[in-house]
């Protein structure tokens, strides 16, 4: 058999599969062809690996790329090159009233794979920049939930899910109310819901007892209040039994929402996150979140397993969304592969309350492959 492309000679990373060995990677016909040694003598394109960890392309389940759209929209082909991300997971960018502009202008045209969640609001997130933020869950006429499950209904080939913020800065004095209006359209329509949480109200106790089996609770690590640890050190109660009962707690690193103390005690009490993401907008891609590698290589300097970051940028996200092809490198899977450098040295890393650490280890993009194709190298 002839390959079309073989990445040869890298460390594969495949938690799906458990595979961690120095081995080559075949694409044929945009799909994952063969995962193995000696591939690259039947291949028409070789890359050389050697050094490298090959991952299967990289999930970011938490991001903000409807660019031109909205205020806080940035250009997803330009982070795939930088930061090797092969599907950015819209996160409530656009909502049913502009939603076909959306998919039309962005989604569908897209040399990346984008996956959006839409937001339960009818115009997404529209306000967010450093001159104008107005939570869009603030202003209950903005919640129909008849709109938000007759656009859901129709476009249900290419959503990944619903979206609502709830929150004090999110939805002002609105509490618990957006999210029994998405919980509403969630179950009418048949679909998981990430929810995002920031300051009371509502609390999160409030929050995940609303939450079905494959929701999504992203800005899980977030610092005080509403922080998923006690001020001893424990992980709460509630935390631990919405985990129990299926929740996905993602990490959505964003401007304001993920602290290295709550990581540290988080992975300290045995509750790694489920899923790693940068939450890219606007107002963070030049810091702290940067992009995904940067928040992936936060958890591996405060102690989380190379090995299970990644699962947490690939496998894990995958199965959020219920995408067997994506995240692994199976046999006919998605021909996407993230080419990635583990760098050693002393790299400083500021979370989103302004504190610093002081890390050995970061990764960088290298490569990115989508569709079984060198989409950019560097």
């Amino acid at each position: 058999m002839t390959f079309d492309l073989v990445l040869a000679g890298g460390r594969v990373v495949d938690p799906s599969q458990s595979i961690d060995r120095v081995a080559d990677v075949a694409f044929t016909d945009g799909k994952v062809a063969a995962v193995g040694e000696g591939l690259s003598a039947s291949a028409r394109a070789v890359h050389d690996c050697a050094g490298r960890l090959v991952t299967p392309g990289l999930i970011d389940l938490h991001t903000h790329v409807y660019w031109g759209g909205t205020s806080l929209g940035v250009d997803a082909p330009a982070l795939a090159r930088s930061g090797a991300v092969t599907t950015f997971v819209d996160t409530g960018s656009a909502g049913p009233g502009n939603f076909a502009g959306f998919r039309r202008h962005v989604v569908e045209p897209s040399p990346v794979r984008i996956i959006p969640l839409m937001s339960v609001s009818f115009a997404g997130i529209y306000a967010f920049s450093k001159r104008v933020n107005v939570g869009e869950s603030g202003d209950q006429r903005l919640l129909s939930a008849p709109a938000a499950l007759e656009v859901a209904l129709a476009n249900r080939d290419v959503l990944g899910g619903l979206k609502v913020r709830v929150g004090r800065n999110a939805g002002g004095t609105s509490g618990i109310v957006p999210l029994d209006i998405a919980r509403q359209v969630a179950d009418a329509a048949g679909m998981m819901l990430m929810v995002h949480i920031d300051e009371p109200p509502p609390t999160l106790a409030e929050v995940l007892e609303r939450l079905r089996p494959g929701d999504i609770l992203t800005h899980a690590f977030r610092p005080f209040p509403n922080t998923p640890v006690t001020a001893d050190g424990r992980v709460r109660p509630e935390v631990r039994e919405a985990r129990a009962r299926g929740v996905v707690f993602d990490i959505g690193h964003g401007m304001g929402s993920f602290a290295f103390s709550v990581g540290r005690t988080m992975l300290e009490n045995g509750f790694p996150p489920d899923c790693i993401s940068s939450d890219v907008h606007t107002l963070c891609i030049e810091g702290p979140a940067f992009d995904l590698l940067t928040t992936m290589s936060k958890f591996l300097c405060i102690g989380m397993p190379l090995t299970e970051v990644i699962r947490a940028a690939t496998d894990n996200p995958a199965r959020a969304l219920t995408r067997p092809d994506l995240g692994t490198f199976r046999t006919g899977a998605a021909g996407d592969a993230s080419v990635l450098s583990l760098d050693e040295g002393r790299f400083d890393y500021v979370d989103s309350t302004g504190a610093h650490l002081a890390g050995e280890q970061r990764l960088s993009a290298k490569a990115t492959i989508i569709g079984g194709a060198v989409f950019h190298a560097n």
